[in-house]
């Protein structure tokens, strides 16, 4: 393919606040829990790594994402097959925002490319560029 993607990646949100006053009061309950995040560190999971990580996925095997924190995103493909992606640095308000764009011009998602944060403020707007890691592959943890 010659021409770019742009593909968001997003959680299903309500947005169904438009009463000022309920916009007033999450306003309040978000900045209340802002640092929340940071203090409760990981969501705990059931997986662990299985074998080496790689490069790239292919962008068509990606069924859904889901972002962990500000460092970290799974990718559930096709088949339940899970890559895990471990960012180098930090990624500002991945966390919490919990979407993502990309843009690449291959078939692929690959650890040299970038993801852009998108804030949700009346539309989406775009936040901090950060690039990927490798995408190492998981599997549920023996009983």
């Amino acid at each position: 393919m010659t021409g770019s993607r742009d593909v968001i990646r997003t959680v299903n949100r309500r947005d169904d606040m438009s009463a000022p006053l309920i916009r007033q009061f999450a306003l309040s309950a978000a900045l209340a829990c802002t640092a929340a995040p940071a203090l409760a560190g990981k969501a705990p999971d059931n997986l662990v790594p299985a074998g080496k990580p790689v490069d790239c996925v292919q962008l068509n095997a990606i069924r859904s994402t889901e972002v962990r924190d500000d460092r970290t995103i799974d990718f559930i493909m096709n088949g339940n097959k899970v890559y895990r992606n471990i960012l180098p640095m930090s990624c500002p308000s991945l966390g919490f925002e919990r979407r993502f764009l990309y843009k690449t011009s291959l078939s692929q998602l690959c650890s040299v490319d970038i993801i852009t944060v998108l804030y949700q403020t009346g539309g989406l707007q775009r936040g901090p560029s950060c690039g990927l890691g490798k995408f190492q592959p998981m599997q549920k943890m023996a009983k």
